[in-house]
């Protein structure tokens, strides 16, 4: 049985601001066309921009392929993220 690479190995490769590609992602909690919210091994990742896709998800391997405008990358706290995000959602 294969086994999840998001153990320890996390990698966020960034070409122009336009494509890139993640590494050590266990989940995507969710996404639009302005954030995409995902779960590493390093923490929560949200990426925020204009026109985001995702478009390759392989979870088995823990990668993610984005385009789009990036405007930012921000790491969080795994469990004040996801409360935050869950009563984000109920609000809106």
């Amino acid at each position: 049985m294969e086994e999840k690479q998001t153990q320890g190995t996390h990698k966020v490769t960034l070409s122009g601001r336009h494509s890139g590609t993640i590494t050590g992602v266990s989940d995507v909690l969710s996404f639009d066309e302005r954030e995409i919210l995902l779960e590493t091994g390093m923490g929560m990742l949200t990426v925020k921009g204009r026109e985001l896709h995702i478009s390759r998800l392989t979870l088995e391997k823990g990668e993610v392929d984005i385009d789009g405008m990036v405007d930012s990358m921000i790491y969080s706290d795994s469990r004040s993220q996801k409360k935050e995000n869950m009563l984000g959602r109920l609000f809106r």
